[in-house]
C-alpha cells in the first residue's frame, strides 16, 4: 500500500546543498529545493506545456512528465476512474445492493461516527432516496459502544432488516457480523487482518489479498465506487440510477477530513467535489458553512478545518448520528437546526481539547523524551472524543508519532496519529496480535486502541520499538521544502491561479512554497489577534502583500517588526485573494531567512 505521491526522490537532505544556502532559517529549518533531476524535468515541462517556470517546478516535484502536464492541470474524473470490479468482492456487493433495491428490501446503514463514516452513510442514504427507498441509520455511541459494529446492535438491526451495510468499519468485526442473522456487506478502508469476517462481501482496498492499488481511498471513496458499480447493474436492466456526480461533495469532504492523500483518484474526487459544493445544493453543508462564517468558494481548508471539525463534533461529544443526519438531510429547516447544534458542540469540544492538551503537553515535557520515536500521554477522565485531536496536536508540535489515552478506571481508550513514512496502524495492530493491548488498528496515519492501565507502560515501550524500526525519532532536522523563486512583481493572481490548478493541496500533496529572494520588507502592521500584514518588494506596483498568521507564536513576529527596510529571503504559499471583488496575489508567509 503506497500513500506517497508519485515523484522523484530527492535523497537525504544532508547530501544536497541547502536552498539559497539556508541551513537554518529564522524558525530553525533547513530549506530544501528541487533536485537536479527535478530541475531538468521542470525545464522540459515548461518547454513542452508552455507553463511558467514555477508551475513547471510544482509539477516536476510531483513526478509529472511533460506529456502529462496538461492533463494533470485539468484532471478528468472519467479518465482517472478505475473499474470498480478491480476491488475484491465489489461485484458481489453491487449485485446484493441491486437486488435489495429491486426487491424493495429493508436496509440498514451502520457507520463510524467520524466525517468519513457520516459522509459514507449519507452517500448511501442519498442514493437510496433517489430510488425511492429509505434506510435505517445506525451510528454507535463513541463512549458506550466504541468504534465499529457490536453484537447487540447488529443483532437488533438484523432482526428488522434484510441487509446491513457497514461503512468505514466492520473489517475486524467478526462476532458482531456473525450475530447479525442477515446479509452484511462491509465497505471499509481500514487495515485488515489475515482473515476476514463472515460477511457476504468485504470491499476494502486494504485487504491483505487486495491488488487494486486503491489503498489510499477513504471509505467514502470506496462507497462511491460501489454506487458506480450498482448504477451500472441497474442501467443494464433499463433503470436509471441517481446522478452520482452530485454526490462528490460528500466524497471530497470525507477525503480531506480523513487526511487521505490528495493524489490519483482522490485528487479528482476533491477537485470535482469542490465544484459541486460551490453550487450550494446540499442543505446541511450550506447551513454549516453559513453558521461557521465560511464565505466564498470552498477550498480544502474549508473542508478540513471549518466543516470537518463541526461534522465530527456530534460523534466526539454529542449525539453520534448528528453529522450523518446533517449531511443526508434535504430539509432546510432540519439542516439549520442540526448545524446550530453541531456548531455549539464544536465550541464545547474546543474547550475540552484545550484542557486535555495542556495536561498531555505537561506530561510529555516532564518525561523529557525529546529523542524518543513516540510521544504519548494518558490521563484519568480524558474525554474519548478529544484524544484523537490532542494526539494530532502533539504530533504536529513534536514531529513524531503520538498516542493519547483517556482512562476510566482501569479501562483506557486512545487515539494515535502518525507522520509521513511511518505506518502506525500496522504497528498498533501488531500490539493487539501480541496481546499487549486489548484491541487496536486503523490505517497508516491514524489508529485507535483499547488497553488496561496495567498494559500501558509495556505497550508504549513496544510501540516505540516498532516505530523506531520505521525511522521515527531519527533526529533529522526540520525541513521546509520549496519549489523555486519568484520576484514580487511576478506574483500575479494569474500565476496563483495556475499554481492552484496543480492542486488541490493537502495530505500527500503539500501546498507549494515559493521564495522571494533578497526582497525588501517595505512595510508591516499588526492586524487581528496577533497577525502581521506585510508589503514586500520595491516601491509602487512591484510590491506583494503578505500575511503572517499567529506571528508571535514563533520568532518571526519580533524579527520582522525589527526588520522594516531590510532585505530578507521570504518563503510561503502564493494564493489568489478575491476579497472585496478585486483579484490579487497574496503570500501566506511561513518562514524567513537572512540574506
Amino acid at each position: 500500500m503506497n500513500h506517497a505521491p508519485r515523484g522523484l526522490a530527492a535523497g537525504p537532505a544532508a547530501e544536497s546543498p541547502a536552498f539559497l544556502g539556508v541551513a537554518r532559517s529564522a524558525t530553525g529549518r533547513r530549506w530544501i529545493g528541487p533536485t537536479p533531476d527535478q530541475d531538468r524535468l521542470a525545464r522540459a515541462i515548461a518547454q513542452a506545456a508552455g507553463t511558467p517556470a514555477v508551475v513547471a517546478a510544482v509539477l516536476a516535484r510531483r513526478g509529472v512528465r511533460p506529456a502529462e502536464a496538461a492533463a494533470y492541470l485539468a484532471p478528468s474524473l472519467r479518465d482517472l476512474m478505475p473499474n470498480p470490479s478491480r476491488l475484491r468482492d465489489m461485484d458481489r456487493a453491487a449485485e446484493r445492493l441491486r437486488a435489495a433495491v429491486r426487491g424493495r428490501e429493508r436496509i440498514a446503514v451502520f457507520a463510524d461516527y467520524d466525517v468519513d463514516g457520516g459522509a459514507s452513510a449519507a452517500l448511501l442514504i442519498d442514493w437510496l432516496r433517489g430510488l425511492g427507498l429509505g434506510a435505517t441509520l445506525y451510528i454507535p455511541d463513541r463512549i458506550d459502544e466504541g468504534y465499529g459494529p457490536n453484537v447487540p446492535a447488529m443483532r437488533a438491526l438484523g432482526a428488522e432488516h434484510d441487509l446491513i451495510l457497514c461503512v468505514d468499519c466492520g473489517t475486524l468485526s467478526f462476532e458482531p457480523i456473525a450475530a447479525a442473522g442477515c446479509d452484511v456487506v462491509v465497505v471499509d478502508h481500514h487495515l485488515a487482518g489475515e482473515t476476514l469476517p463472515d460477511a457476504l462481501a468485504v470491499v476494502n482496498p486494504n485487504r491483505q489479498d487486495e491488488e487494486s492499488g486503491l489503498g489510499y481511498l477513504c471509505a467514502a471513496g470506496v462507497v462511491f465506487l460501489l454506487l458506480v458499480a450498482a448504477n451500472r447493474l441497474l442501467r443494464a436492466e433499463g433503470v436509471t440510477g441517481p446522478d452520482l456526480m452530485g454526490l462528490l461533495d460528500l466524497v471530497a469532504l470525507a477525503t480531506v477530513a480523513d487526511v487521505a492523500p490528495l493524489t490519483g483518484l482522490n485528487r479528482a474526487f476533491v477537485r470535482q467535489g469542490l465544484r459541486v459544493m460551490a453550487g450550494r445544493g446540499r442543505p446541511g453543508v450550506e447551513a454549516l458553512a453559513r453558521i461557521a462564517g465560511a464565505k466564498g468558494e470552498p477550498t480544502p481548508y474549508t473542508l478540513g478545518f471549518v466543516l470537518g471539525p463541526r461534522v465530527n463534533a456530534g460523534g466526539r461529544i454529542g449525539a453520534a448520528d448528528l453529522g450523518a443526519r446533517l449531511l443526508a438531510t434535504r430539509d432546510a429547516d432540519e439542516a439549520a437546526a442540526l448545524a446550530e447544534r453541531l456548531h455549539r458542540l464544536n465550541g464545547a469540544r474546543r474547550d475540552l481539547e484545550a484542557a486535555v492538551l495542556a495536561a498531555a503537553g505537561a506530561q510529555v515535557a516532564a518525561r523529557g523524551d525529546g529523542e524518543a520515536p513516540l510521544v504519548w500521554a494518558a490521563g484519568e477522565g480524558w474525554h474519548p472524543g478529544v484524544v484523537g485531536i490532542v494526539a494530532a496536536r502533539l504530533k504536529e508540535a513534536h514531529g513524531r508519532p503520538s498516542v493519547v489515552i483517556g482512562f476510566d478506571g482501569e479501562a483506557g481508550k486512545g487515539s494515535a496519529r502518525s507522520i509521513a513514512g511511518v505506518d502506525l496502524g500496522s504497528a498498533i495492530a501488531r500490539l493487539a496480535r501480541e496481546g499487549l493491548i486489548e484491541k487496536g488498528g486503523g490505517h497508516r496515519m491514524a489508529a485507535g486502541l483499547s488497553l488496561s492501565r496495567a498494559q500501558l507502560g509495556p505497550a508504549m515501550d513496544r510501540l516505540g520499538e516498532l516505530l523506531a524500526a520505521e525511522g521515527a525519532g531519527a533526529g533529522e532536522p526540520d525541513e521546509l521544502t520549496v519549489e523555486g523563486m519568484i520576484d514580487a512583481s511576478a506574483a500575479t493572481p494569474e500565476l496563483a491561479a495556475l499554481i492552484a490548478a496543480a492542486g488541490p493541496f493537502g495530505a500527500g500533496s503539500p501546498t507549494p512554497r515559493l521564495v522571494l529572494a533578497e526582497t525588501r520588507l517595505a512595510g508591516i502592521r499588526r492586524v487581528g489577534d496577533g497577525h502581521l500584514a506585510l508589503r514586500l518588494g520595491g516601491a509602487g506596483t512591484g510590491q506583494l502583500e503578505a500575511m503572517l498568521f499567529r506571528a508571535f507564536a514563533t520568532p518571526l513576529g519580533e524579527l520582522l517588526e525589527n526588520s522594516v527596510g531590510a532585505r530578507l529571503h521570504f518563503a510561503g504559499r502564493l494564493e489568489r485573494d478575491d476579497w472585496g471583488g478585486r483579484a490579487r496575489a497574496k503570500l501566506h508567509l511561513e518562514d524567513v531567512a537572512p540574506v
